[in-house]
């Protein structure tokens, strides 16, 4: 069973999670928008979008949002440590 402090952990990193892909996203699709002059695909594994088009805006998404959650989960870490003396507990690294 989790503790108080998992439970915590669990509720700060969901709700930045949720925060941060949805920035992201905006983001993403600000910067496609930018960079190609349309929309991004809505169904890129619709075979009606070329193949380049859905394979960068699988590139495009699939790395953005895992940068985005890597930063937000740390962020998040670092603020948990400094309210709470301490890493959270699935971090494995309580000693520092």
């Amino acid at each position: 069973m989790a503790d108080k402090g998992d439970l915590g952990w669990r509720a700060v990193a969901g709700a930045a999670a949720f925060v941060g892909g949805f920035v992201a996203r905006k983001a993403l699709t600000y910067a496609w928008k930018k960079a190609t002059g349309k929309e991004p695909p809505t169904n890129p594994e619709s075979p009606q979008v070329a193949l380049s088009e859905a394979l960068g805006w699988a590139v495009v998404t699939g790395v953005g949002m895992e940068v985005t959650r890597l930063l937000v989960t740390r962020a998040a870490a670092r603020q948990y440590a400094k309210a709470n003396g301490r890493l959270p507990a699935s971090f494995g690294m309580n000693d520092a």
